[in-house]
This record gives C-alpha cells, sequence and structure tokens, in this order.
C-alpha cells in the first residue's frame, strides 16, 4: 500500500485502483497512522481535514472497510436519521463546512458521546477554525483529535501523476514526470486538473505527451 504497488510496478502496465490502495508520504502519514490506529484514539471525535482532492473519502472508505460504519453527508443529514445510525458504532461525516445546520450538528456530537460511538468529521479546514454562530458547537468543535493533510510533496505530487497517468492507460516517461513534479502548483486540485487538461489536449491534438504539451498546460493553469 505504502509504495503505490511498487509505482505499478516500475511503468510495466496500467493497474486500477481499489480504496486500500493509499500512497502515503509525509503530507499524509499522520491521517494515515491515525486512520489505521482505531480504536487506540484520545478522544472519539477525529478531524480529518485537507483541500479537496487531498484523499479524506480515500481514507474514510479504507477506514470503513477495515472497522465497518457508515458514512452521512453533512448537508443531507436529518433529524429523522438519527435512529438508523444507532446501530453503528463509527460514523464518519463527510463535506463539513460553515454552512452545516449547527443546532443539528450539536446534537448530532452529543448523540455521538451520548452513545460511546467514534466520528470522523471530514473538512477542508481544521473545524475549529470555523467561526460557528453557536457557543457550545465552538467548544465542540475545539475538542477532537486533528489530522491534517498537508499539501503534496513531490513524493505524493510523483504517485498522483502516476496513478492518474495509468488509470487512463497513458504511457509516459519518468523524467516528464519528474519535470511536471518540479514545476505544478502543490495543490491537489490543480494536479487533477493538470490531468484532466493534458489528456484533453493530447486527444484534440492527436499527440502523445511530451514536454511541449506538458509545459502548455503548466502556463495554463499555474
Amino acid at each position: 500500500m505504502r509504495d503505490l504497488n511498487q509505482l505499478l510496478l516500475n511503468f510495466e502496465h496500467k493497474q486500477n485502483f481499489k480504496d486500500e490502495d493509499f500512497y502515503v508520504s509525509d503530507s499524509n502519514f499522520y491521517a494515515y497512522k491515525i486512520i489505521n490506529s482505531w480504536p487506540k484514539w484520545e478522544k472519539k471525535f477525529l478531524n480529518v481535514c485537507g483541500e479537496k482532492y487531498s484523499g479524506k473519502t480515500h481514507l474514510a472508505n479504507i477506514f470503513l472497510k477495515n472497522f465497518k460504519g457508515i458514512k452521512i453527508n453533512s448537508t443531507s443529514f436529518k433529524n429523522e436519521d438519527f435512529k438508523n445510525l444507532k446501530i453503528y458504532e463509527n460514523i464518519v461525516l463527510e463535506d463539513f463546512d460553515k454552512n452545516i445546520n449547527e443546532n443539528l450538528i450539536y446534537s448530532f456530537f452529543n448523540f455521538i458521546d451520548q452513545d460511546n460511538k467514534y466520528l470522523i468529521i471530514n473538512s477542508s479546514i481544521p473545524i475549529s477554525e470555523i467561526d460557528f454562530k453557536l457557543e457550545d458547537l465552538r467548544s465542540r468543535a475545539k475538542n477532537c483529535l486533528v489530522a491534517k493533510i498537508n499539501k503534496p510533496d513531490d513524493e505524493l505530487i510523483f504517485a498522483l501523476i502516476l496513478k492518474n497517468f495509468s488509470d487512463r492507460q497513458i504511457l509516459i516517461d519518468k523524467k516528464l514526470i519528474d519535470y511536471i513534479t518540479k514545476r505544478i502548483n502543490r495543490s491537489y486540485g490543480k494536479i487533477y486538473e493538470f490531468i484532466y487538461k493534458i489528456n484533453e489536449l493530447s486527444l484534440i491534438k492527436k499527440k502523445s505527451i511530451d514536454f511541449k504539451i506538458i509545459k502548455e498546460v503548466l502556463e495554463e493553469i499555474n
């Protein structure tokens, strides 16, 4: 898992990835480690935070596959959902942001606490930094374990680019990936934008990916 299946067996063939395949680098090591250390957490509330495409949902899927539970979305969660959650020990709350129903989420946090459950909260920023109107919710938000996924390092950028090219059955030289890794904006969103645009441009021009196309796309997105 840690070596991304030996970096796709040294580029020899395409390989699709399942939820358990997750490349671990310094950028996401702590989040990966704590997810897999359940139930040996200091607290029952874990906030995994990181920008879009950073792997929060991927980690949640790994957790649920290994330890069982249920995933719900904070924007669609309703009062009547409480009864359906009674049977689960582990709950993942996705897409948590400042637009949630504060009273409902505060009741939900109390429900987790009273029923001795475990909760993973996925958010783009630490929920302790959100200025909730409800004082009790602000207090609750500050009492979570926090596992932040940092901006991707070179190792992770290389692995993400390689994986995405492989998923699209695109063969690419290692030198080209090294070139991209050193020059692309260190953002998960930009990495996925790059992959999408370079694939699109390559199809339009009916050319394989080379330095010229890479430079063109990097100039556009950076």
